[in-house]
C-alpha cells in the first residue's frame, strides 16, 4: 500500500516537473521571461494597463490552465529586474534611426510630426471600433465563413499570424500590406527575438527586411504545439486573456491595390511564378511564357489587375490553395470573432493609432514607431483602378470582402457597386 502511494506521488512530482520544463523552454525563438499584463478594461483610460502581481486573485479557469497561469504568475517576481535593464539599453539612440535598407531610401519616409492635424479622440474611437466589431460578430443575421466557430476549432497552421511578446505581454496579428514590416520590427524589439552582434536591435528601422519576414524570428501561436505540445491550447488561452492584443486593418479594396502594385508590377520571382505565370495562362490566354519574371517583363507580358480580379473571384482559386497571405481576408488572418482584440488601429491613421498604443502598451520611451511611406497607396485610387473592371465582378468582389468591410467599420463603397 505504501510503495503504491510512493508511485503515485513520484508520477505527479514527474509530471509537474515536466509541466514546468515545457514552461520554460524556448527553442530558438522568443525569450524564457514571461511578463504578464491583463487585457484592457473597456472602456479604456489612456495608460491604464496595470500588471498582474504574484498572488493577484485571476478568474476561474479549467484546472491546468489555473496551474499553468498561476506557474506564469510565479515567474513575474524572479525576472522583474531584467525590464529595467532593457529599457536603459533600449532608450539610447538618436530620436531619428538612421535608413539604412535600400527599399526604405528609394521609397522615402515622411518624417513629419503632423503636428497640424486635429488630434484625434484616440479612446473614443477604439471604443467605437471595439463596440462595431462586437456587434457584427454577435449578430445573427451577418454570416461569413468560419463565423460561428470557436477558438478551439481553429486549425494551428491559421494561427501563424499571431506573434508573441511574453517580455512585454503582447500579441500582434500582423495584416500583409497594413504597415506589418515595420510592426515586426516594432515586435523584434520589444522581444529582443533578434540580435546584432551579440546585442538585442534597439532601432526598428536597423534590421533589414530579409529578417523582419523571416518566420524563425517570431514566436507564433502555429509554433506552440510543437514547444508545448497538447498544452499549447491551454497557455494560448492563458496568453489571449492576460496579454495586450491588437491588430491594424485598411479599406479591403485598397489593400487589394497595394497588393497587386507590390506582387506584380515589381519584378518579384516568387510571385510570377507562383501566380503571374498560371494568371497569364488562365486570363490572357498566354502560353509559352518565359520561366524568369525579368523576360516577361522585357517581353512587356505583366498581369492586368483585371487579371488579378479574375484570379480572385475564379472559384477554382480557393480549390487548389488558400488566398496568399497578401489578399486573404482579414477576418482569416486574425479571427476577430474568436479573439477579443484590445486595439484596433486603422493604415489610415496609423500615425495617430500607432503613436497612441505605444503609450497604452508602456513603451513609448524604448522606441518610436517608423515613419509611414510618402507615397502609400491612397484610397482616392480606387475609381481609377476599378474603372475597367465590369460592374458585376465589383459587386462579386464586394461580397467576397463584405466581412472585413463591415467588421472593421469601412463603408460599402456604392460608387464602384452602381452604374
Amino acid at each position: 500500500m505504501t510503495k503504491a502511494r510512493l508511485l503515485r506521488l513520484s508520477v505527479v512530482l514527474v509530471s509537474i516537473f515536466m509541466i514546468l520544463l515545457i514552461i520554460v523552454y524556448w527553442d530558438n525563438v522568443g525569450t524564457a521571461h514571461f511578463y504578464l499584463h491583463t487585457s484592457f478594461s473597456r472602456p479604456h483610460s489612456p495608460g491604464a494597463i496595470p500588471g498582474i502581481t504574484a498572488g493577484e486573485d485571476w478568474e476561474a479557469l479549467p484546472d491546468v490552465d489555473e496551474f499553468l497561469a498561476k506557474l506564469l504568475s510565479s515567474n513575474l517576481k524572479q525576472n522583474s529586474s531584467s525590464p529595467r535593464k532593457t529599457e536603459q539599453l533600449l532608450i539610447q539612440g538618436s530620436s531619428k534611426p538612421a535608413v539604412s535598407n535600400l527599399e526604405e531610401n528609394v521609397r522615402g519616409y515622411d518624417w513629419s510630426t503632423h503636428n497640424d492635424r486635429n488630434s484625434l479622440d484616440q479612446e473614443k474611437l477604439q471604443i467605437e471600433r471595439q463596440r462595431t466589431l462586437r456587434e457584427f460578430c454577435a449578430n445573427s443575421s451577418f454570416t461569413f465563413p468560419t463565423k460561428e466557430r470557436s477558438f478551439d476549432d481553429i486549425p494551428n497552421y491559421e494561427l501563424n499570424h499571431l506573434i508573441v511578446d511574453d517580455r512585454h505581454g503582447i500579441i500582434y496579428c500582423y495584416v500583409p500590406k497594413v504597415a506589418c514590416t515595420n510592426w515586426k520590427r516594432v515586435m523584434i524589439v520589444l522581444s529582443e527575438s533578434l540580435l546584432d552582434q551579440g546585442v538585442p536591435y534597439r532601432n526598428p528601422l536597423d534590421i533589414p527586411r530579409e529578417h523582419v519576414h523571416n518566420t524563425s524570428t517570431h514566436l507564433t501561436f502555429n509554433k506552440f504545439w510543437r514547444r508545448y505540445g497538447k498544452f499549447s491550447r491551454h497557455l494560448m488561452k492563458i496568453k489571449l486573456k492576460k496579454y495586450t492584443k491588437f491588430l491594424f486593418v485598411r479599406d479591403p479594396f485598397v489593400r487589394l491595390i497595394s497588393a497587386f502594385r507590390s506582387k506584380f508590377e515589381l519584378e518579384n520571382e516568387e510571385f510570377y511564378r507562383r501566380f503571374a505565370i498560371p494568371m497569364l495562362k488562365l486570363y490572357s490566354n498566354h502560353t509559352n511564357l518565359p520561366t524568369s519574371v525579368s523576360e516577361a517583363f522585357g517581353a512587356g507580358l505583366k498581369v492586368t489587375f483585371s487579371d488579378f480580379i479574375q484570379y480572385l473571384l475564379d472559384p477554382r482559386t480557393e480549390k487548389m490553395a488558400p488566398f496568399n497571405e497578401h489578399w486573404r481576408q482579414v477576418y482569416r488572418l486574425c479571427h476577430p470573432c474568436q479573439i477579443d482584440y484590445d486595439f484596433i488601429g486603422k493604415l489610415e491613421t496609423l500615425d495617430e493609432d500607432a503613436a497612441y498604443l505605444l503609450q497604452l502598451l508602456k513603451v513609448d520611451r524604448l522606441l518610436r514607431f517608423p515613419p509611414s511611406y510618402r507615397n502609400r497607396t491612397a484610397s482616392s485610387w480606387e475609381d481609377n483602378w476599378f474603372a475597367k473592371i465590369p460592374l458585376a465582378w465589383r459587386q462579386q468582389l464586394y461580397k467576397l470582402y463584405e466581412a472585413d468591410f463591415v467588421l472593421f467599420g469601412y463603408p460599402k463603397p456604392e460608387n464602384l457597386l452602381k452604374d
